[in-house]
């Protein structure tokens, strides 16, 4: 026999009622950031790495980007996909006014004007070797200072364009004083910047930049296999990462990032605990294709493995989170 005073902790959790009366930590649409990435051509293709998910055109992100907000989701990261014609060694299509992604924002803030609009800056997209900034032969890296230049400039013409946010994922040391002033400069005071503060290294990122096919195209392997250590952060480092982003605070971020999400929680509660910026996380792309390719074995529920992950995500103290989910995932919260 157990003693009678024994505190019975399943009382808590003894019907759905109760369950959800007790529930410490929620999900809801309006917390997702919807990725979307967009094209020059006339029709959608989809991206066997990001099943379900397309390159879209405009049209068909427009109408896509429609159907979230009738769910719930505000929020969408617009990334453009560079024909490889207009790629060279420095990303100098990124300047251009009239690229494609400035178009985009324009077209999108016009027809939806009740969405926010994410936009990355960053050179990986515009660049033939898919690094994220200006490759310099005589450092054998990413020149930083040259890259933090076009970053300026290109956070101004995301801004001119309709961004809401401007997102530098490029993680340049001094990049987030240096973009917060020339949008001031530039009188777009109120142009946020959500920095990717915390950007892993990670294996995690295959999927995306097959997506927006990130370096050279007649080299299949090369977009998983660039090296990005010299600016990306090591994943064994805690307490970097989270100097990484007192440092961006202090420059003028206004939300603080990590990526990838799942398996850098401690990261997200360490930087939670330490500012009192929203924080935000990035569930990429490998793991959303993970749990999508174990569903289709039988091995999990996409729908329960997905809810679950982010709540997790949240629980550990995101904002926001940005996720290839956000769809799926608004749907099922409406039908609850």
């Amino acid at each position: 026999m157990l003693p009678t005073n024994i505190r019975r902790l399943r009382r808590l959790r003894a019907t759905s009622a109760i369950r959800d009366l007790l529930q410490q930590n929620h999900l809801r649409a309006e917390q997702l950031v919807f990725p979307l990435f967009v094209h020059e051509k006339e029709h959608s293709e989809a991206i066997p790495q990001l099943p379900g998910h397309k390159r879209l055109s405009l049209t068909d992100a427009i109408t896509l980007a429609k159907e979230c907000l009738e769910l719930g989701i505000k929020a969408f990261a617009i990334f453009p996909v560079v024909p490889s014609a207009k790629k060279d060694e420095r990303g100098s299509y990124a300047l251009q006014p009239k690229a494609m992604i400035y178009n985009v924002l324009s077209t999108f803030r016009a027809q939806l004007p009740q969405a926010v609009l994410i936009a990355d800056v960053a050179l990986d997209p515009y660049t033939t070797h898919g690094h994220d900034g200006i490759w310099n032969p005589q450092l054998n890296d990413v020149d930083n200072d040259a890259t933090v230049e076009v970053l300026q400039n290109m956070a101004v013409l995301l801004a001119r364009a309709g961004a809401h946010f401007v997102a530098p994922s490029d993680m340049m040391d001094g990049r987030i004083m240096a973009i917060r002033t020339a949008l001031d400069q530039a009188n777009l005071q109120h142009t946020g910047i959500i920095s990717y503060a915390a950007k892993f290294a990670s294996c995690y990122y295959g999927p995306f930049r097959h997506a927006i096919g990130a370096g050279t195209p007649d080299c299949p392997q090369h977009s998983t296999s660039i090296d990005k250590r010299t600016y990306q952060l090591n994943p064994a480092n805690c307490r970097e990462a989270v100097l990484e982003c007192l440092e961006d605070a202090a420059e003028g971020a206004d939300v603080l990032l990590v990526k990838p999400a799942g398996h850098y929680l401690d990261i997200i509660y360490q930087v939670k605990q330490r500012t009192l910026l929203p924080v935000a996380a990035y569930q990429v792309s490998a793991e959303f294709a993970a749990i999508c390719s174990a569903a289709e074995k039988g091995w999990l529920d996409k729908n329960l493995a997905a809810v679950e992950t982010l709540l997790s995500i949240r629980r550990a103290g995101a904002d926001m989170i940005f996720t290839y989910f956000a769809k799926d995932v608004a749907k099922l919260l409406l039908s609850q």
